[in-house]
């Protein structure tokens, strides 16, 4: 995998953010493996800032300052999670960068995701549930919508709606869904019938 979606992108350098102290890069790392574990353990629903804190050494108050709520948590374990398939993204020279034909950019973009879905199950699950009213806002949705709609808008023939085709296609990694089908066949599974899916939506 390698990545970066077009449009804002979360910068790493050593670790950290760009321009963030090292202490709260520290602080910021230690909270989002805090939340991984904390969710593979006891899904979304037993899950509280309160437990967080604790298990990352971290005041309570870091928390709520850098994060605010689970939203807002969940909402920066998937930036984070998805900043490597960002960069791919929006990289010239690769595969999935601009530059590259937009059906094999579509095709690789969805793979990977298929991917990082099939990794983290639980994050997706977490952040559905937590962050539904404010999922198509959320920042990481609206870049993968946006990359999306704009290699539609190359593909499909005139009087298709690429937006919701888009929309369309990212359900397909509903967490529920994805948990359902990677239990029956693995990542390898959903990468191809997600693949399927969409080499369906083309030819029609």
């Amino acid at each position: 995998m390698g990545a970066r979606i077009a449009g804002p992108v979360v910068r790493f350098q050593g670790g950290r953010l760009s321009g963030e102290r090292a202490d709260a890069a520290r602080n910021r790392l230690a909270v989002l493996r805090a939340t991984e574990e904390l969710l593979a353990q006891s899904g979304p629903e037993l899950f509280s800032l309160d437990q967080v804190a604790a298990r990352a050494g971290v005041g309570k108050g870091t928390v709520f300052r850098r994060f605010g709520n689970r939203s807002g948590l969940f909402q920066a374990l998937l930036a984070e999670r998805a900043a490597r398939l960002a960069e791919a993204v929006a990289s010239p020279g690769t595969e999935l960068g601009p530059g590259a034909p937009p059906r094999r950019r579509l095709l690789g973009f969805l793979d990977e995701l298929s991917d990082l879905a099939g990794r983290n199950v639980a994050l997706f699950t977490a952040h559905e549930r937590v962050c539904a009213q404010d999922r198509y806002a959320d920042p990481t949705y609206v870049r993968w919508h946006r990359h999306l709609t704009g290699l539609l808008i190359e593909l499909l023939p005139p009087g298709t709606d690429p937006e919701f085709a888009a929309h369309a296609l990212l359900a397909l990694f509903d967490g529920d869904l994805v948990r359902h089908v990677v239990e029956a066949g693995g990542v390898d599974r959903l990468r191809r019938s997600v693949r399927g899916y969409a080499e369906t939506l083309l030819r029609a």
